[in-house]
């Protein structure tokens, strides 16, 4: 059977697990054999994006960059999985729309708990007022309206979450039914 390709979007607050859902992600699909790709936020704007700031549009510009590529690897029935803040809903359901073969989970941890597990210190810096736009203090994070997963990293394990990611890629036909959880 041949695979079918899937863009991944994982959106939330820095800090929320969208990382940590990624890679124990990656090594379930590795574990089973799939075709996949990571395109992951910080990565991305070291090289694709490099250049880019901050300020709403050329967020938007990132986020449009990272579905195109996204886009690309779908049609070719590649899963690909997208770590990223996006922290605009419009913009999200843009790419979206594009992808057509497109899963929305949100990575959900309320700001405080987020901030707890700022292992780079961003929060810090940004109420401190050394980051000028930071996503959740000084600028806006727009949660997703209906995403087809949710995942409350502050109320459930890690392997939950992944489960819950699974089941969905399972339940639209995007992995096997029956692979491993």
């Amino acid at each position: 059977m041949k695979q079918r390709g899937v863009t991944v979007w994982l959106t939330g607050l820095s800090g929320a697990g969208k990382t940590t859902i990624t890679e124990a992600l990656q090594k379930k699909l590795t574990d089973e054999g799939y075709d996949f790709e990571v395109l992951d936020g910080d990565i991305v704007r070291t090289n694709l994006t490099k250049g880019l700031g901050f300020s709403k549009e050329d967020r938007d510009e990132n986020i449009r960059r990272i579905g195109f590529v996204a886009n690309l690897l779908t049609r070719h029935g590649v899963i690909v999985l997208v770590s990223a803040i996006s922290p605009y809903r419009e913009i999200r359901e843009e790419v979206k729309a594009k992808i057509g073969n497109f899963v929305e989970v949100f990575v959900n941890a309320p700001l405080s708990v987020c901030e707890d597990r700022d292992v780079k210190g961003l929060y810090k810096k940004a109420r401190a007022g050394e980051i000028k736009t930071f996503t959740g203090i000084s600028d806006p994070y727009e949660p997703p309206a209906n995403p087809e997963v949710e995942c409350r990293t502050d109320l459930e394990e890690l392997d939950e979450s992944v489960a819950k990611v699974w089941r969905k890629l399972e339940e639209l036909g995007y992995i096997a039914l029956g692979a491993a959880v």
